[in-house]
């Protein structure tokens, strides 16, 4: 492992920033823009990443079983994640905060902010790039399920559905099934399907610029909540994890190595989302999203020097 891979990865993530946080303050892009970019990462970079990470593996049951048991595994961690914080926090529950530091403290931005160190760190392993895939899927099903719950206590908002029927489920079922099917794509269309994943770390920063440049940037740093948040979603909770499958010899280095950073990926957009949607701590949900996004810059490395020392 190399400190230096992961903070160089990281630093790109921030350049990538720049220019739209530029653009919105110069009065070259009004923040509206975003949603426009969000619909394109959503719809068609996510698409594409899921794709393209199945179409650079090479056939394989005992891979594909892998991945499944990535999958099972990832979900448990996240709902024993909320699960603590619920029974730690319940008390306090009446304050809606707290509510949003149960979710914040789970979901993580896995494909465009933990993919990148991740693959830098294994660069010759299309598997981990599969299992980054696979946890933004668990992220996307728990957030619509067990997320919204947590976030309003009502069971009504709750939605298999919408939890399974979704374009992250979508996209990984289709995946698959080419997976299963040993259909690889032309070189057109696979070089085209690459290209579209690769922008998906690039246009995440990107939104993330934009955001960040419609707030105040003493303001975002004036809440102590948002440290709490980001320290238990940056460091405690991907600790955690990796203690969890550190000891059980059935799991690769790989496999660990996955958990531990994609679990310390930065507060997922989706906090936001739903804070929006059933209008609760927005501005709190924000700030954690942006401060725990600018705070990685700290901890993934030191989480690789933790993996480093631990392999």
């Amino acid at each position: 492992m190399d400190f230096t891979i992961t903070l160089y990865n990281v630093f790109i993530m921030f350049f990538y920033m720049i220019p739209t946080y530029i653009l919105i303050k110069t009065g070259k892009a009004e923040p509206q823009h975003a949603k426009t970019i969000s619909a394109i990462l959503l719809y068609i970079s996510c698409t594409c990443m899921v794709f393209n990470s199945f179409q650079n593996i090479k056939f394989d049951w005992d891979i594909l079983g892998k991945i499944f048991i990535f999958f099972l595994v990832s979900n448990i961690l996240l709902i024993l994640d909320i699960v603590i914080c619920y029974l730690i926090l319940r008390k306090k529950y009446n304050e809606p905060k707290y509510r949003i530091l149960t979710i914040a403290s789970a979901f993580g931005n896995v494909g465009f902010l933990g993919l990148p160190v991740i693959s830098g760190l294994y660069p010759d392993s299309s598997i981990v790039v599969c299992y980054s895939s696979i946890y933004s899927a668990s992220m996307t099903i728990m957030g619509l399920s067990v997320g919204i719950y947590a976030l309003t206590l009502n069971k009504n908002y709750m939605s298999l559905y919408q939890a399974l029927y979704n374009q992250g489920s979508i996209s990984i079922g289709l995946a698959v099934i080419i997976y299963l099917s040993e259909w690889i794509f032309p070189k057109v269309l696979g070089d085209a399907v690459g290209l579209l994943s690769k922008m998906s770390t690039p246009l995440c920063m990107q939104i993330l610029g934009m955001r960040l440049a419609t707030v105040n940037i003493i303001d975002l740093f004036k809440r102590p909540f948002v440290y709490v948040a980001s320290l238990l979603k940056l460091f405690v909770f991907p600790l955690v994890s990796y203690l969890i499958v550190y000891f059980l010899p059935f799991f690769d280095e790989e496999f660990k190595a996955s958990i531990l950073i994609l679990s310390g990926a930065p507060c997922a957009s989706v906090i936001l989302t739903l804070a929006e949607l059933f209008n609760t701590e927005q501005e709190l949900s924000a700030n954690v999203v942006l401060v725990s996004t600018i705070f990685c810059v700290i901890t993934l490395p030191i989480l690789t020097v933790i993996l480093d020392k631990t392999i």
